[in-house]
Formats: C-alpha cells, structure tokens, sequence
C-alpha cells in the first residue's frame, strides 16, 4: 500500500553505507494540519534506500515536497533482553515539487497550509507571544483533543 504526504523539508542527511548490499539516505519533513482554526505541526523522518538515495538531491531545505512513500516494518528479538523488537521505516519512492503538475492532470495544486502561523510559547517566561524571546521560543500546538468545540 502507497501512501503520500506534502510538507516542507527540514532536514536531509548523507547518505549512509549500512552493509556492503544496503544503503539508505534519511529526511526530515516539517507537516502542518489546520484543525478547529488551530495549525499543528508535526515531523516526518523518512528514508530513501538503494537506488532511490539521490532524488532528493535536486531538492533544497525548505522547499515544498509531495512525497510517495511505503510503510515497511520488520521485528527482531534484542539479543541483551529477548525480547522482540519492531522497527517501522516509511520508505519514499518518489518525490516532487509539491505544486508540479502531474501528466493528465489540469487542476491547481491545493494551497499547502502556512507553517509559521502557529502560536508560540515561551518556555522562560510561561507567556504565549511572538517569536521574540531569546531562543527558547518554540511552537506550542495543543493536541486536538484538547479544543473545547462543543456548542455549548
């Protein structure tokens, strides 16, 4: 099963020799969804392996990405412990500008939501406010379940 996503991306790495038959190259996608008015940020690590590992060279830190990607899992037992082990890879296979234009396809590509929109929380002082305080400034997204939207 395929799946996709669009976001920003954050973060690339080199890309790592892991055995002399394997190598993948990992990235970092900053995604926001608007909810109730409120916009949430999360971040994606995904990784490209094999031959996949150089398409994201074309792409620059904070460019606009629409991302194709698996999920792949696989378990192991840890030897110190016994006990089994899962690990989840969300494994990319194709990436491209988030507003490219797909053959066949005429429509416009949906407006992506604005990422620094998010109210900000400053951690020294306890007060929400805009990106001005020193460096301890950081988004403070409460969860959904958290937003009183019932009527009354």
């Amino acid at each position: 099963m395929s799946f996709e996503v669009t976001g920003k991306l954050l973060q690339k790495y080199d890309t790592q020799q892991v055995s002399d038959k394997f190598k993948k190259r990992e990235f970092v996608l900053e995604l926001a969804e608007e909810i109730n008015g409120n916009i949430y940020t999360n971040f994606a690590k995904l990784q490209l392996v094999q031959n996949k590992c150089e398409i994201i060279d074309r792409f620059n830190k904070g460019d606009m990405l629409k991302v194709s990607f698996n999920i792949k899992g696989n378990s192991y037992v840890d030897k110190k412990d016994g006990e089994t082990k899962y690990i989840t890879n969300l494994d990319a296979w194709r990436i491209e500008a988030a507003g490219a234009a797909q053959p066949g396809n005429t429509s416009s590509a949906q407006a992506a939501p604005a990422y620094n929109n998010a109210p900000t929380y400053n951690a020294n002082t306890g007060n929400a406010a805009g990106n001005s305080y020193n460096n301890a400034t950081v988004n403070f997204n409460p969860s959904p379940e958290t937003i009183d939207d019932l009527p009354f």
